[in-house]
């Protein structure tokens, strides 16, 4: 593990994820289009590297980034990662992407000899910044167990799915499941502070049974404390349910309750809503309700 590890993406789950791995001795060139963030990873220990430059000096690459067509042009664009890449060398797309955006990267790297895992996260900024993240791995077995190593230093789990492209798709269930929990919390919240109930208790009183979940835990008591910071943009949320769309009507999967949800979310993007934490959704019932879901005055 005293190689020189490339990582290239360094937003809101990117940055943190580097630093842990930082923190717990890998050596890193890193790179991002925001040099400040650049900068806090140099002033850490990391190097800066261009893009040639890591895919030549790194044989283990890290990339996390907005969309899958970023992910291709930092990869395959001239003066990108492929074109000094050596054979042997494995690169992780931790970018929530399509299944069919990774089997393009698997194949074209392939040709290289180079090995490739589309390896998406969950858990959101808190448990990037703890280190407690998931990873669904799609891809080869030999590949997936030389980068375990690394994935035990950013989370609390990695689990191969099976090939390429089943990471990918595994990130999508996730992110539909994940979506639609934080709809049916606001649409529930928003209902009962419409009739008169302080939605602080109501998330107290159902939390221990069976509506209870991860969701609601992370994101209700956000919603009641109008903190819609971003932890997860819906903007990047927006991103993974239009490749909901795209991939489950490639292969025949009605998704009517997806459908909705994107329409929920196009309709923040056009109130302005876009960077807002996903659990800004909430924005959107209260709009239709003409109520606002907060903390009663004289609660702690």
């Amino acid at each position: 593990m005293n190689q020189m590890v490339g990582f290239i993406g360094l937003g809101i789950m990117g940055k943190p994820m580097a630093k842990n791995l930082l923190s717990k001795g890998v050596e890193l060139m890193v790179n991002d289009l925001d040099k400040d963030a650049v900068a806090e990873l140099v002033s850490l220990g990391a190097k800066s590297g261009s893009l040639s430059e890591i895919g030549e000096k790194c044989q283990v690459i890290f990339t996390i980034l907005p969309n899958g067509a970023i992910v291709q042009s930092v990869l395959f664009e001239d003066g990108g990662v492929a074109e000094s890449i050596k054979e042997g060398s494995i690169i992780v797309d931790m970018s929530s992407v399509t299944p069919v955006e990774s089997h393009t990267c698997a194949d074209k790297l392939e040709k290289k000899g180079v090995a490739f895992l589309d390896a998406p996260v969950s858990g959101g900024e808190p448990k990037a910044i703890d280190g407690s993240l998931a990873f669904m791995v799609g891809g080869p077995q030999k590949a997936f167990d030389s980068i375990m190593p690394y994935f035990e230093k950013m989370g609390a789990s990695a689990l191969l799915v099976g090939g390429t492209g089943s990471g990918s798709v595994t990130k999508l269930a996730n992110q539909v499941i994940v979506n639609l929990n934080i709809a049916a919390v606001s649409e529930a919240l928003v209902m009962a502070t419409k009739a008169g109930a302080d939605p602080e208790l109501v998330y107290k009183a159902i939390r221990g049974g069976l509506a209870g979940s991860t969701v609601l835990d992370a994101k209700a008591p956000l919603m009641i404390d109008r903190k819609f910071a971003p932890g997860g943009k819906i903007s990047i949320n927006l991103k993974d349910i239009k490749n909901v769309m795209a991939t489950a009507h490639a292969i025949d999967v009605p998704m009517p309750m997806s459908s909705q949800l994107l329409e929920i979310m196009q309709a923040l993007k056009v109130d302005g809503h876009v960077d807002d934490d996903h659990g800004g959704i909430v924005q959107y019932f209260e709009k239709l309700a003409q109520v606002e879901v907060r903390r009663k005055e004289g609660n702690i």
